[in-house]
């Protein structure tokens, strides 16, 4: 993983944020440090300011954001203004803030208040599917939406394959492909915007691995191993779904499943024996 970055300390802001009438009208400083990790390689190499990220266009933006922006909680200022940097500037691949409160209305002597937060890109991939109604038309209104979503960047589909429908239910044949996505969701807020997705669909969870017009996955979340009530993660039957492996092998064969220690490849080949 690449361990590049920019550091900015003690960038000073005249903000509004605070739980107290008087903050939020009277203002405050601020100051911020930011750790912008970036492969710094290229522009170290080509000494080209087009492939690094601007770090005093950055500290122009974290001014603006939080001068133009009131939080009640500076929790919640770092938290979106971390997101902001990652979504606007699309080098970085992740970002600590760090943001100091010096004169938090505490009635003790004390030199800073601060929140330190970090946060980034992680790689998941996900499977799709659709057996009812307009199946490609439902495919592709999910592909919008998740391309549309901010939090959300750089998709990637499979080919789409027609397959046979899995889990002994009689119903019709489904379209299923394979997804490779970068978010800023954690998986559980992942899981939520894949079902309201679905919901969006007219998806009825009526039958257990009966028909739907869309079907959405989380089949790998980088190398987490998980497992409650709401989410398994790697996705726990995939080694039995050629549909689900057949498209994978297109987009990672070489991914490691860390709950079998068993590459995308190596499950589809098992499979494929059995």
């Amino acid at each position: 993983m690449n361990q590049d970055y920019i550091e900015i300390k003690n960038l000073k802001v005249f903000g509004h944020h605070g739980v107290l009438r008087e903050e939020t009208e009277d203002g405050q400083e601020f100051f911020v440090d930011a750790r912008i990790y970036t492969n710094l390689r290229n522009a170290g190499v080509t000494d080209d300011l087009d492939r690094t990220v601007d770090y005093g266009d950055v500290c122009m933006f974290i001014h603006t954001f939080l001068t133009t922006n009131t939080y009640q909680l500076i929790e919640s200022a770092a938290e979106n203004l971390s997101c902001a940097l990652l979504i606007k500037y699309l080098l970085i691949d992740k970002v600590s803030i760090t943001l100091h409160k010096p004169h938090a209305p505490i009635p003790l002597e004390f030199e800073d208040v601060s929140v330190n937060i970090t946060r980034g890109w992680h790689e998941a991939y996900l499977g799709i599917g659709s057996n009812l109604g307009d199946r490609e038309e439902y495919i592709e209104e999910a592909l919008c939406k998740l391309v549309e979503t901010p939090g959300i960047r750089n998709v990637t589909v499979s080919e789409l394959i027609e397959t046979e429908p899995y889990g002994g239910v009689e119903q019709g044949k489904f379209i299923n492909g394979a997804i490779r996505i970068e978010t800023l969701f954690t998986p559980i807020e992942l899981l939520d915007r894949l079902h309201q997705i679905e919901d969006e669909a007219d998806r009825v969870r009526q039958i257990h691995w009966g028909p739907r017009t869309l079907d959405l996955d989380i089949l790998f979340y980088e190398d987490l191993v998980m497992s409650t009530e709401e989410l398994t993660i790697p996705h726990p039957d995939m080694k039995n779904r050629d549909f689900v492996l057949r498209p994978m092998m297109e987009l990672c064969p070489h991914y490691v499943n860390r709950a079998l220690n068993k590459t995308v490849a190596e499950m589809y080949a098992e499979l494929n024996e059995r």
